[in-house]
């Protein structure tokens, strides 16, 4: 059994949640987000709390989705309370980003600007060649920046790209560098 799984989640007084029919629905200040439960499980609400069980626990669709399900059920709440943010950064010469309207404009060293049109509940923000990307809902805004990040991912030789902030790159010599290594 799930250790993560069977930790109650603690919910603030400011959000709502509501259980019924397999469905969770959590409503705070950032907005509101619903989950439907997988089968074979169901969550129940306590006093500051939520718990997730399994109905039947030698069943192994279940027990493979405990965990998932619990801390899928405990960001929704992070969310519409707090909501998330991921931080990407822009290097390389002439490479650019900027916020036309509520989409995010890309100049990358292609022959074209490259446009990304966020889903709702996405907001773009750019300072200094830093794009956020933030919103309530933690799967999609890791999955806008994982898809912002693939249109120029970070190359080892220069490091020029489009990295998550604080990440590192690691960094290759290039032929030239190699060659005054020492031939054999």
């Amino acid at each position: 059994m799930s250790k993560i799984g069977r930790m109650p989640i603690p919910v603030k007084e400011s959000v709502t949640i509501a259980i019924e029919n397999g469905l969770v629905k959590v409503k705070g200040s950032k907005g509101e987000l619903t989950f439907s439960l997988p089968k074979g499980i169901s969550a129940k609400k306590e006093e500051n709390a939520v718990v997730i069980a399994q109905d039947v626990t030698n069943d192994p669709l279940p027990r493979a989705l405990f965990g998932l399900t619990r801390a899928t059920v405990a960001n929704i709440i992070e969310g519409v309370e707090s909501g998330f943010q991921k931080r990407l950064e822009l290097s390389g010469v002439g490479y650019r980003a900027q916020v036309q309207g509520v989409d995010l404009v890309l100049s990358l060293g292609f022959s074209h600007p490259v446009k990304v049109t966020p889903p709702s509940g996405i907001v773009f923000t750019v300072e200094e060649n830093v794009i956020s990307i933030s919103g309530i809902d933690k799967m999609m805004v890791g999955d806008i920046a994982a898809r912002i990040r693939s249109v120029r991912p970070p190359e080892p030789y220069k490091g020029k790209g489009i990295k998550y902030v604080g990440e590192r790159i690691r960094r290759k010599a290039g032929k030239a560098a190699k060659a005054v290594g020492g031939a054999k």
